[in-house]
């Protein structure tokens, strides 16, 4: 089985030693999906870059087995693409401490222009 850059930097993300500094490891960024479709242009004059964003696996998805829902403050935005979701979704089941952020708000007509966002692990000192 051949291992995928984000599974990659999982990995060393987990094996790095306790008493490493503070570091946030990318596991990916990307586009929003369906965010024409759920609750993000209602939410959109509130959201900021930098803001947290919850990640939620709904392996029951009749779409996607593989479906990650994207929310922000507890309301549905979209979801990670289907293209891009396999790995982190084999993380999240592993129970991995992944998280995600904006990183970027756009006034765009496509709607797969207005956010994109980042999924990573971020390690304290002293954590294992």
């Amino acid at each position: 089985m051949a291992l995928t850059f984000p599974v990659l930097a999982l990995l060393a993300a987990l094996a790095m030693p306790a008493a490493a500094a503070e570091a946030r490891i990318i596991v990916q960024e990307s586009p929003l999906a369906g965010f024409q479709y759920y609750e993000g242009k209602a939410l959109w004059d509130m959201m900021r870059v930098g803001d947290a964003l919850q990640l939620v696996r709904e392996p029951r998805n009749p779409h996607d087995a593989n479906a990650v829902r994207i929310e922000w403050r507890g309301e549905m935005l979209g979801y990670i693409p289907r293209r891009e979701n396999a790995d982190v979704a084999r993380q999240m089941d592993l129970g991995a401490p992944v998280k995600a952020r904006v990183v970027r708000l756009t006034e765009a007509r496509n709607p797969w222009h207005r956010v994109r966002f980042e999924v990573y692990v971020e390690l304290r000192p002293g954590a294992r």
